[in-house]
């Protein structure tokens, strides 16, 4: 609980207190060239490089990461997850990126790196005996993510980054759901790990901010470079409140897991439901693989309705009391989002194979810190309400 505490400035007091200011001060002109030389955290240089508040926040962060180098915060989840990747990619380049990625990452990667001359080809991530034969001379990173976006897979990340490095390229991973306490990616064969600090660091639905950290200095040092010379910064106020939200996350994640849980057991009881995508939930997709590298999940996870149209779907959203209709998770209050994967997939179908072509409607829960029974009595009456379209 004493991360992000290490430094002379910090370690006399529980919470770091807010450094604002743009200007830093430099004793004499030595004092200002030894501060352009060395470009690390707890040397005083200049705003955007950070002051106190920010280094203490990358510095809790990087000690929760076990095998992590350093850490560079950024001032948003996808900022986070462009800026990796641009760390490492060049024009000509070819990046695999998992194929059920969080639709913002497969966004940047047709569009914005389209545009600077890097090839994207997507991939099963289930499919790990081809998963070598997606490799060209020009492959340079993949893209990982567990599970997921909305559709919940648990993909063999250990096995996954073995092949990426020995075929010479860079591991990136987008480990936002479970966090390093319940997925050290890092300590699993990863070079660089993604999360948005938005959700679980941040925990109360107040903050935009994301962190990527890295395994190793050479990755830490390209990372930072690139943060510096495309302006990301991340503001005081908001990295204390991230680090005053770090301090509770292990609570908050134990908790809305286990009503995550209970709530996915209830679903998978219902007739109105097809499948319950919840790696956590015993007989998903992935759970082996979840309990064999995994120690904890979190709140998120996403149903599918037996055959019902977007009018009952919407009707059952629409009637909840405890669930909020909007985007981001992680906080303390459940949400409820309709979700479509049909088209966003490039290189594996939805609904997956040997399942019912009716089936393909889904609804992602965000479990908070609610009672598990008023959400399920709450999700009781969206059915009611369903069943009335």
């Amino acid at each position: 609980m004493s991360a992000g505490r290490s430094g002379d400035w910090a370690k006399h007091i529980v919470n770091p207190p807010i450094y604002r200011g743009s200007t830093h001060l430099h004793a004499d002109c030595a004092a200002l060239e030894e501060a352009k030389r060395h470009n690390r955290d707890g040397q005083f240089f200049y705003g955007r490089r950070g002051s106190p508040t920010q280094w203490a926040l990358a510095d809790a962060l990087t000690r929760l990461e076990p095998g992590a180098f350093g850490t560079v915060l950024y001032p948003s989840g996808v900022a986070a997850i462009s800026n990796a990747l641009m760390s490492v990619l060049s024009p000509g380049d070819v990046l695999l990126v998992t194929d059920n990625a969080y639709d913002p990452s497969r966004g940047m990667a047709t569009g914005l790196f389209k545009r600077y001359g890097i090839e994207t080809r997507f991939f099963d991530p289930l499919d790990l005996d081809g998963f070598a034969d997606r490799f060209c001379e020009n492959t340079r990173a993949v893209l990982l993510e567990v599970p997921g976006s909305l559709t919940m897979e648990i993909c063999d990340i250990p096995a996954l980054a073995k092949i990426t490095r020995d075929k010479g390229a860079v591991s990136l991973i987008d480990n936002t759901w479970a966090t390093p306490l319940g997925f050290p990616a890092l300590s699993h064969g990863c070079d660089i790990t993604i999360m948005s600090l938005t959700k679980h660091v941040g925990g109360h639905s107040d903050l935009l901010m994301g962190s990527v950290s890295a395994a190793n200095e050479r990755h830490y040092r390209r990372l930072r470079l690139t943060a510096q010379q495309l302006g990301q910064h991340v503001s005081p106020d908001d990295a204390a409140l991230a680090l005053r939200g770090l301090r509770t996350m292990p609570l908050r994640l134990e908790r809305t897991a286990e009503t995550a849980l209970a709530v996915a057991r209830w679903l998978s009881k219902r007739e109105e439901v097809a499948h319950v995508l919840c790696p956590m939930l015993p007989g998903s997709q992935g759970h082996e693989l979840w309990k064999r590298d995994f120690s904890g999940g979190c709140g998120l996870f996403s149903f599918v309705l037996k055959g019902r149209s977007d009018a009952h779907r919407a009707a059952l959203i629409d009637t909840l009391d405890l669930f909020g209709i909007g985007f981001s998770w992680g906080g303390y209050e459940s949400l409820a989002l309709p979700f479509d994967p049909v088209g966003m997939r490039t290189a594996t179908p939805w609904p997956p194979a040997g399942c019912n072509e009716a089936d393909k409607l889904g609804i992602r829960l965000a479990i908070g810190l609610e009672d598990p029974a008023d959400l399920i009595a709450d999700l009781e009456r969206g059915f009611a309400a369903m069943e009335q379209v």
